[in-house]
């Protein structure tokens, strides 16, 4: 595939226009506009990868493990010129590389294939203890999930193993909105706390308030943002 030209730069405020060129069912619409404001802060101001550099082995690693709703994805990845705009009008369609899931051999900057819950945090770990044996320092490894897939036990064991492994350069977010089945005593930083994460909470729509999370010092520990966003509607 080769990269896309983009004609014009596009900004945040563009986002809504390029996701309304997503039409169709199983859209998992609130799901995508969750993330929307992490992913583009990370974007934009965090991530050090471009579409000319999506396979160098010095880049940073995002691993969209909220897979289920990429349309929030696809209209950032069309913004930053990993793929054609006019990819979006087809999304979910039959011929389309764009699907209701993401696919790393279809989507350009993608680097996992991703939504079935669970599976994004643990593949991180893996690319992080990965990048640790190759001598790759400087990449950072990214990784963004949704509160209900702490619901799930793979999580749990690769938070557990991540802090004491001392796995520095792992950043997960959490998007909270609300939707996990099980509460957790002290809330999602805690549990993050509790097996040595650097942990912090921050409205999930304010930009300055997550890049200023997102970059926060960890020294050797992995370091967790939490995302408070508006409950998921019924």
């Amino acid at each position: 595939m080769t990269d896309a030209t983009l004609t014009h730069t596009y900004t945040y405020a563009d986002l809504p226009g390029l996701m309304s060129l997503m039409t169709g069912d199983e859209k998992h619409g609130p799901a995508a506009t969750s993330t929307l404001d992490v992913l583009w802060v990370l974007y934009d101001r965090v991530l050090r990868v471009s579409p000319e550099g999506r396979d160098d082995p010095g880049r940073d690693r995002f691993l969209l493990s909220k897979g289920h709703g990429p349309m929030a994805y696809y209209a950032v990845l069309a913004a930053k010129g990993f793929l054609p705009v006019e990819w979006l009008p087809g999304f979910g369609s039959y011929d389309s590389p764009l699907g209701h899931h993401p696919d790393r051999t279809l989507v350009p900057g993608a680097e996992i294939g991703s939504g079935s819950l669970g599976h994004g945090l643990p593949i991180a770990v893996g690319t992080a203890l990965g990048l640790r044996a190759q001598g790759l320092d400087e990449p950072r490894v990214w990784t963004l999930v949704g509160d209900a897939e702490l619901d799930e036990g793979s999580n749990h064991e690769a938070i557990a193993f991540a802090g004491p492994a001392g796995l520095d350069r792992l950043h997960t977010v959490v998007v909270d909105n609300a939707s996990a089945t099980y509460a957790r005593p002290g809330g999602i930083a805690a549990r993050f706390e509790a097996a040595g994460w650097s942990a912090l909470t921050v409205d999930g729509r304010d930009h300055d308030a997550l890049y200023a999370a997102f970059t926060a010092p960890h020294p050797g520990r992995p370091h967790v943002v939490v995302a408070r966003v508006e409950p998921k509607s019924a």
